[in-house]
């Protein structure tokens, strides 16, 4: 079978988020089992392209409302990404640093002509290119309105019996626009338009559930949450969970091997205790913290969705009455958020490191080096910084929610190697860093939490054959 992957991001080319993870991973775990997955996303001006040698395989135009756009479909040579990889290049819409937004932070602010371009782009390269294609997979709101333009566009009625699957990786991003942007998409039949809205405008998420054949999510217990609380979207997961399934998201061992991981100081030699010890020396050296205490980190975007605002209140609280741990964190996001860490950093020079940046090599490290990872997090689809954490030796601290729930089990618990808690309350929060802290009192019960979360499996090899599944029953 022919897929081909439909995303506004993959890593290593251009990350944001998980979405970058799995559509950089979860196809060539597919390809080493039988199917030829493609991945196609936009040509960003990035650093990954510098000096990678590509062919234009494709060249062709359309109107999009007053625009005539031209695109040009570039297939790259080296086969570095372990599949084949496409981006499509779009002058004015994509030659641009940056993803979602620029260098400064600001969005574009042409976000929907752009990913609609992207789009239409897309389809028109399967239809006048004569492209080999079984079943197209398309991946979050950027690319949610295919499904509807291959059934009901008339300009691609030929492509309208190939099967199309979409995986929803955030609800919290629907890609909402108002009907007065209709004449961005295609001609269509207008009978079918009400498969393009929900609550009185186009939502392209919505719409995308609706259409396609299959839909995926990142965890099983995330596809239960969205029938009860999803942004207004409840009762249509409701309606469609007859084709819907939560398929836990994997990482690339290949990419995070403890033992090979040329972004750490020192590898995993069958010793978890010196790696461990090790590599927290380094951390703590870089950032000027005392490796004796119990370190806790925090990777990922500062944003509420990820509780981030509540990571400096936790902090102070709890290094104004001890002065017995550390913490760092990494990561970029709302500037309310930002300053509030870097002023409890200030208050407390010794026991805390702030690094406010994207700094991918730094995450590896922190990975490595601290005791703990603490993630709070308000909405988690799936998550995939508790797996990285876990196969580092590193335990996890989160609210019990989506793929956290899935994926890490309490110390409370047979099994267990992280710690749990189930509100977004202050006093569970710091409940929680107590028993983390106890734990790390306890050397040898912390040992033995760290060796079996290093042994925990959460490879794509089990998630990409549910997905074949998936695909085999479509054809």
């Amino acid at each position: 079978m022919k897929l081909f992957y439909v995303s506004a991001e993959c890593f290593p080319v251009a990350k944001v988020g998980g979405l970058a993870d799995v559509v950089g991973s979860l196809p060539k775990y597919l390809n080493k089992i039988g199917a030829q997955c493609h991945v196609v996303i936009p040509a960003y001006e990035m650093p990954w392209f510098e000096g990678k040698l590509y062919k234009i395989i494709h060249q062709g135009r359309f109107n999009l409302g007053q625009e005539h756009l031209y695109f040009e479909v570039r297939y790259f040579l080296d086969d570095i990404l372990g599949f084949p990889f496409y981006t499509i290049h779009i002058p004015s819409k994509f030659d641009r640093f940056g993803v979602y937004a620029g260098k400064d932070g600001n969005y574009f602010g042409d976000e929907l002509e752009r990913y609609i371009s992207f789009q239409r782009a897309f389809l028109t390269w399967l239809r006048d290119g004569n492209v080999d294609v079984d079943i197209v997979h398309c991946h979050d709101h950027h690319t949610g309105l295919i499904p509807f333009m291959m059934k009901y566009a008339y300009e691609f009625q030929m492509l309208s019996n190939i099967p199309t699957v979409f995986t929803i990786h955030n609800e919290r991003y629907q890609g909402s626009f108002s009907w007065s942007k209709q004449y961005l998409l295609p001609q269509f039949d207008s009978w079918k338009s009400g498969l393009l809205e929900w609550n009185n405008v186009i939502n392209p998420l919505a719409s995308a559930v609706r259409c396609v054949y299959k839909v995926t999510t990142v965890s099983p217990h995330y596809m239960k949450e969205l029938m009860y609380d999803s942004l207004g979207l409840e009762n249509l997961f409701r309606a469609e969970a007859w084709k819907s399934v939560g398929i836990l998201n994997g990482i690339d061992n290949a990419v995070w091997n403890p033992a090979t991981d040329p972004m750490i100081d020192h590898h995993y030699k069958k010793n978890h205790i010196q790696f461990k010890s090790k590599n927290k020396a380094v951390i703590c050296k870089t950032a000027g913290l005392d490796p004796s205490l119990p370190l806790f980190g925090f990777i990922g975007r500062l944003v509420l969705e990820k509780g981030a605002e509540i990571i400096s209140g936790l902090i102070d609280t709890w290094l104004s009455h001890h002065k017995n741990a550390n913490f760092i964190v990494l990561g970029t996001g709302d500037k309310s958020i930002e300053s509030s860490l870097q002023a409890v950093a200030y208050k407390h020079p010794g026991n805390v490191a702030c690094m406010l940046a994207y700094n991918e090599a730094m995450s590896h490290k922190i990975y490595a080096g601290a005791d703990f990872l603490l993630m709070p997090s308000r909405v988690e689809p799936c998550g995939l910084n508790q797996m990285f954490a876990m196969r580092y030796g590193t335990l996890p601290i989160v609210r019990t929610t989506g793929g956290l729930k899935d994926s890490v089990r309490d110390i409370s618990e047979e099994g267990g190697v992280g710690i749990r808690f189930n509100d977004m309350n202050f006093d569970q929060m710091i409940h929680a860093i107590w028993r983390a802290y106890d734990m790390y009192q306890n050397p040898e019960f912390k040992n033995y939490c760290v060796a079996a979360a290093m042994a925990l499996d959460y490879s794509w090899d089990a998630s990409a054959q549910k997905y074949k599944d998936i695909y085999t029953s479509l054809l």
